[in-house]
């Protein structure tokens, strides 16, 4: 399973529930799969991706403007009018001190969406906790017992 297969990010419980939007979802990530791939690429940490009024709603943190722009210009190649796309990323300020962050050890029975609803109340969340710790994690659905794993503060 790849970390774009499912809808996550506040706003995805409730386009799940949407009828048709699974189908939607998988078309327009279809589409967009030239840019959800650069996304990766540049390290682009997504908060929001779904379906939001018939649209595919992505939302990130870019590290760099430069990746922010490679972003957008891939998006423009794929549809000029991305008329079928919300798309709303932000740049990373440097950091000149760590920002507070919490510690999580993996329990048995775990899954990330669960620490998520812990942390955040909501499990499609799950996506900020990944990001955060993708130097141990290649896969969101592969946590291990006795991990311990950066949990992003709620403003982050």
């Amino acid at each position: 399973m790849g970390i774009f297969d499912k809808m996550f990010g506040k706003g995805a419980s409730a386009a799940q529930a949407a009828p048709a939007a699974t189908k939607r979802f998988e078309e327009l990530k279809a589409k967009y799969q030239s840019v959800l791939n650069l996304i990766q690429q540049q390290k682009v940490q997504l908060h929001n991706l779904h379906v939001q009024d018939n649209k595919l709603f992505i939302k990130g943190t870019a590290p760099s403007e430069q990746a922010k722009n490679a972003v957008w210009d891939q998006i423009k190649l794929v549809n000029p009018t991305y008329d079928d796309l919300i798309a709303d990323f932000d740049v990373a300020a440097p950091s000149a001190a760590p920002s507070a962050m919490q510690t999580y050890t993996v329990k048995p029975g775990d899954t990330l969406s669960k620490i998520a609803k812990q942390f955040y109340g909501d499990p499609n969340e799950y996506m900020r906790i990944f990001y955060a710790n993708e130097d141990q994690l290649d896969d969101p659905d592969l946590i291990k017992v006795g991990q311990v794993l950066k949990i992003p503060s709620e403003n982050a």
